[in-house]
């Protein structure tokens, strides 16, 4: 199973998430909230796989994609974004993301995502 790192400024999304995460066998290794703190922790933790959220305060979730992508191209990140967000989601998939996952979130989905990301 993955190590993962969610990244999303509502605290709650957060803990939904991240139990969904750990119920699925996944380890959450880190949690940030914002999209600067999200790039800090990914240098920090080397996580196999990022949540990121899309809309956040300091550095929205684009950019945080592209500067982790800068410091490890390897880098598998999923985006999570509300619906809506269609637009946004094409720029952050043109921008280095792997997947997105739509709020609120679907156990099944947000796992076949992650399977499909590292392909397992």
């Amino acid at each position: 199973m993955a190590t993962i790192l969610v990244v999303d400024d509502a605290k709650f999304m957060r803990i939904t998430l991240g139990n969904m995460l750990t119920t699925s066998g996944h380890t959450v290794i880190g949690e940030a909230e914002n999209g600067a703190e999200a790039v800090e922790k990914y240098a920090e933790l080397q996580p196999d796989l990022v949540t990121m959220d899309i809309t956040m305060p300091e550095m929205n979730g684009i950019e945080a994609v592209k500067r982790i992508l800068e410091e490890d191209p390897k880098a598998k990140v999923i985006m999570c974004s509300a619906m809506g967000q269609q637009k946004i989601v094409v720029e952050a998939i043109e921008n280095g993301a792997k997947d997105f996952i739509v709020k609120p979130f679907d156990d099944v989905r947000v796992e076949d995502a992650i399977k499909r990301v590292l392909g397992s």
